[in-house]
């Protein structure tokens, strides 16, 4: 029989959260030597020199006796932001500033980070964390007063013990939570982030579909079961099934979920029915593109899940990247079954 995703509930220790706070498997060989910018896009160039440029300053925050990357905190620790659209390189170079800095340090996307702080609680992810060289955080967004509220504190906390910041997002520091709340009433907070990073623009088009075609044709039923049966660690579920499912797990669990699987085969997919649904089919999206992991569907396109209603509404950004990054995983599908 073939195993759905469905029928795992797996079990993360908070204490392990901050120890798997690192890039995925993807980037482990990236370098900014390895990032290739486009000719035709100066700011690409530019943000490879920033990124070189921050590592030497976080270095020197944590500088003293014992060399230039001792954990002696010597100052306050600095900030960049590399902003820009889907595809364009900035995890590339998220994970170059990771790999270019000692020991201890963390990677992870925003959503992982409030994860890690609502798991170990504010006072004890300070704790851990403040030791760092240096935090990453992939798609920082911010979707509620809440989360403004934590993260403020958080990276204020520590950047005032010497932990660097580097962050990419789709959206300026000044904008975060435009359109999804009451932004002016928790403007005093975003301007506290947005002092925090020095902002760098990224340009470019999405190399995930440059000269691509459109998303594939969903499969028959009877094909998508086919594949899943003859694919060794293929999963098979059916769309409202696993929706209902992820609904049961905390978010933070989704990347253990999807651990170790092949293949995920998803049956009659279909428009989210609200936007809980959707959201949660972001995370799912993060995670599976973060670990490579095809996607086939049948039903409709994955490029379909996503209403207009959505695609107009406050969270279009994170919808775009989800529908960007599923599409890159069933191009993926295609070759690979």
């Amino acid at each position: 029989m073939t195993a759905r995703l469905c029928d795992r509930n797996p079990t993360v220790a908070p204490e392990a959260l901050i120890d798997e706070m690192v890039p995925p498997s993807t980037f482990d060989s990236v370098s900014f030597d390895s990032y290739i910018p486009d000719p035709a896009e100066p700011s690409q160039a530019e943000a490879v020199s920033k990124g070189r440029d921050f590592v030497a300053r976080a270095g020197k925050v944590r500088g003293g006796r014992g060399g230039l990357f001792s954990r002696k905190k010597t100052g306050q620790g600095v900030g960049l932001y590399l902003d820009g659209g889907f595809g364009v390189g900035k995890t590339h170079l998220l994970a170059s500033i990771y790999h270019s800095l000692p020991e201890p340090k963390a990677f992870a996307t925003f959503v992982e980070v409030t994860h890690v702080v609502g798991a170990l609680g504010f006072v004890n992810a300070v704790e851990r964390l403040s030791q760092h060289t240096v935090l990453c955080i992939d798609e920082f967004e911010l979707d509620d007063p809440g989360d403004t509220m934590l993260v403020s504190r958080l990276l204020t906390e520590l950047t005032a013990n010497g932990v660097s910041i580097a962050a990419t997002s789709n959206t300026l520091p000044g904008q975060l939570g435009e359109g999804r709340f009451a932004a002016q009433d928790f403007l005093r907070e975003i301007r506290k982030l947005s002092s925090v990073f020095e902002t760098i623009r990224v340009d470019g088009p999405d190399y995930r579909h440059r000269d691509l075609p459109p998303a594939p044709d969903p499969r028959s039923d009877t094909e998508l079961e086919e594949i899943a049966e003859s694919t060794d660690g293929a999963t098979l579920d059916d769309f409202d099934e696993l929706c209902d499912h992820l609904s049961t797990l905390h978010p933070s669990k989704y990347k253990d979920l999807v651990n170790d699987v092949s293949l995920v085969c998803i049956r009659n997919v279909h428009a989210a029915r609200d936007q809980s649904v959707a959201l949660r089919m972001v995370v799912l999206a993060d995670r599976l593109y973060d670990a490579n992991i095809p996607v086939t569907v049948s039903g409709s396109k994955l490029d379909e899940i996503f209403t207009d209603e959505m695609l107009n509404g406050g969270y279009r950004k994170k919808y775009l990247r989800a529908t960007s990054r599923l599409l890159a995983l069933s191009r993926f599908a295609e070759s690979a079954v």
